[in-house]
């Protein structure tokens, strides 16, 4: 029930634990300020007789001030206290009688917002600086103080609530449309040539400098590797570039695998593919090996021919017609791959483990050749014969020469110093 009297009317332990039980409710005008609170908290203490109650009737009362006065356990805790050392309870509070002067102005603030908004929040000496000349060599009125600023203020003065009121900006994340472009899986050639996975390698920087780049593909099933050099990633060196390498593999491109780098993953690219009737996959997140076969090949023939040292690009040409004269021949015709044959796994019933044996070892030509059916996946105009005849025109050894002797020609081209 509620009763309809003042607080002053509640004079036993056994009211006040009924009402802080909430079995008992009482209409209580709580004071507004804290000089009216902390009167009525003594008023409290002095009907009980605080001093004199058990250590229980004491928590009874504390409860009952907490609960009507609004204040925190400890801060009721910290008033009773007072009052029983039989001192006043006032406010303490009060200005320090040394207290800081503010130098900087909310107009100075509002000035250094403005400057910043103006420059583009320039470093910290940098805004001095401009703070200063507008002072002293611009005579800028309002500059005064702004203009003797240190370093260590101005990063203070930016994170006040006032400037971050006006500088301080939260925008919502712009959502982007979805690029539809390729989809996300591994490639699945179903034991057929013609579906290749390619990267990108960059030739190390110097001085901040770009060097040229190589273009890596690979096709999954016979590992027949193409590489090419152009001399930046970009739309305009790399799309013909593409192009050519397509058109050295000797059979059909079904489908083209790529990382989700933009080089590969844009319009034109795309649109290249869809005219040539090639599916464009590229590498699913969190599946690490869906490109895997590019860059392993990336370390093992790119990085052991060319090394990591920084190459300028003015040099891309000549790499280039070394890739599609010397080397890509080379690592097609001569360089011995190998290849995996599944097996049952004996200690996972169900699943499959792939063994590398040395018989399995035979060049991406050897491997073509040997897949079901492969004259129907050539070329028009291409013929394993052909092919096998410009396999047979070197010995491996002699293959191997005719490229050492290229490479050390074209590297003989290329400065030891590259700046």
């Amino acid at each position: 029930m509620v009763i309809d009297m003042d607080e002053a009317q509640v004079r036993t332990l056994e009211q006040v634990r009924q009402i802080v039980a909430g079995t008992q409710a009482l209409e209580f005008r709580r004071p507004q300020d804290d000089e009216g609170r902390y009167g009525w908290i003594e008023q409290v203490l002095r009907r009980f007789g605080y001093r004199q109650l058990t250590r229980a009737d004491k928590g009874a009362v504390l409860a009952y001030l907490q609960h009507l006065s609004g204040y925190s356990r400890a801060q009721v805790t910290r008033l009773v206290a007072r009052w029983v050392a039989a001192k006043p309870l006032v406010k303490n509070y009060r200005r320090p009688e040394h207290a800081f002067a503010r130098h900087y102005t909310a107009a100075d603030v509002a000035l250094l917002a403005e400057v910043d908004r103006t420059m583009g929040t320039l470093s910290g000496p940098a805004t001095a600086c401009v703070l200063r000349r507008q002072r002293d060599v611009f005579k800028a009125p309002g500059f005064e103080r702004l203009g003797d600023i240190s370093i260590g203020h101005l990063y203070n003065l930016r994170n006040s609530a006032g400037y971050r009121a006006q500088r301080v900006v939260l925008t919502k994340t712009k959502p982007t449309r979805r690029l539809d472009i390729g989809v996300r899986r591994a490639p699945a050639p179903e034991g057929r040539a013609g579906f290749i996975r390619i990267d990108s390698v960059h030739q190390g920087d110097h001085d901040g400098i770009k060097g040229l780049y190589h273009i890596n593909a690979v096709d999954c099933v016979t590992q027949w590797q193409v590489v090419a050099t152009v001399q930046t990633i970009s739309e305009a060196h790399l799309l013909p570039v593409i192009e050519q390498m397509l058109e050295q593999f000797p059979f059909e491109i079904l489908g083209f695998h790529a990382d989700n780098g933009s080089e590969y993953v844009n319009h034109r690219v795309a649109r290249m593919l869809d005219k040539l009737k090639v599916e464009f996959t590229r590498s699913r997140p969190r599946h690490s090996n869906d490109n895997g076969l590019a860059e392993t090949k990336n370390g093992a023939v790119v990085r052991k021919e060319f090394g990591y040292a920084h190459i300028p690009q003015r040099h891309a040409v000549r790499f280039n017609t070394y890739c599609r004269e010397y080397l890509n021949p080379f690592l097609n015709f001569h360089r011995p791959c190998l290849f995996s044959t599944d097996q049952p796994n004996p200690k996972k019933p169900g699943r499959i483990k792939r063994v590398y044996r040395p018989q399995d070892a035979m060049t991406p030509l050897d491997k073509l050749a040997s897949l079901p059916e492969a004259n129907q996946g050539l070329r028009a105009g291409m013929t394993l014969a052909h092919l096998r005849a410009l396999a047979m025109a070197l010995t491996d050894m002699q293959a191997a020469e005719e490229l050492n002797d290229a490479r050390q020609a074209l590297f003989r081209r290329v400065p030891a110093r590259t700046a």
